[in-house]
């Protein structure tokens, strides 16, 4: 999914006819892979897919620490590998951390289910969740906004004739920075995930 369209980027910088509608749609992309990179996350799903864990790895005690952002389950299975895996009830064997708001870093099982993160053979093959696995089902509103302005302002780079401007303060020079504009930066920053080494 595409957290603006290209009609709606058109509205807001003012562009009528279709003359630079495939430019238009390649930058709206480009824009939402900037704020991803920037943010190391993704910001909307609107489909599920799976995601495996290893026990003993990915698990410490009755706590399953998530690789990605999650928005949405659909499933959650321990004992995967077995022929007949344990599949687990939200709110009945495991709550989510945090509890009330997404995105979901951990699942964790509660002490009165019976259920443990457990594998028959292969400890790699232990755990399948099955969900949305971004921030949100849909872009926050800040991050749209800041997908317009990213996107406009590619968009107003191309008529440019200088990209990058070294600053003379003594001489006058106006600085153009290179990049993801500053108010954009502002914007992202909150939404920017901690990278632990």
């Amino acid at each position: 999914m595409a957290y603006i369209s290209s009609a709606n980027l058109k509205t807001y910088l003012g562009v009528t006819g279709a003359g630079d509608d495939a430019l238009i749609a390649i930058l709206v992309a480009n824009a939402q892979q900037a704020i991803d990179t920037f943010c190391q996350r993704t910001f909307e799903s609107s489909s599920d897919s799976k995601r495996y864990f290893t026990v003993g790895v990915d698990t410490d005690g009755r706590d399953l620490h998530l690789d990605e952002d999650l928005c949405s389950i659909t499933t959650v299975k321990t004992n995967f590998d077995n022929a007949s895996p344990d599949s687990l009830t939200d709110g009945t064997d495991f709550i989510t951390i945090p509890r009330n708001i997404t995105p979901y870093h951990t699942l964790r099982l509660l002490n009165s289910s019976d259920y443990s993160w457990t594998y028959t053979d292969d400890p790699e093959l232990g755990i399948e969740v099955d969900g949305k696995w971004a921030y949100s089902t849909s872009a926050p509103a800040d991050i749209v906004q800041a997908c317009y302005r990213l996107a406009g302002y590619y968009y107003r780079q191309k008529d440019a004739q200088v990209f990058d401007v070294t600053a003379i303060p003594e001489a006058g020079v106006m600085t153009i920075p290179q990049g993801i504009p500053k108010d954009v930066e502002k914007i992202l920053m909150p939404y920017r995930k901690a990278v632990t080494l």
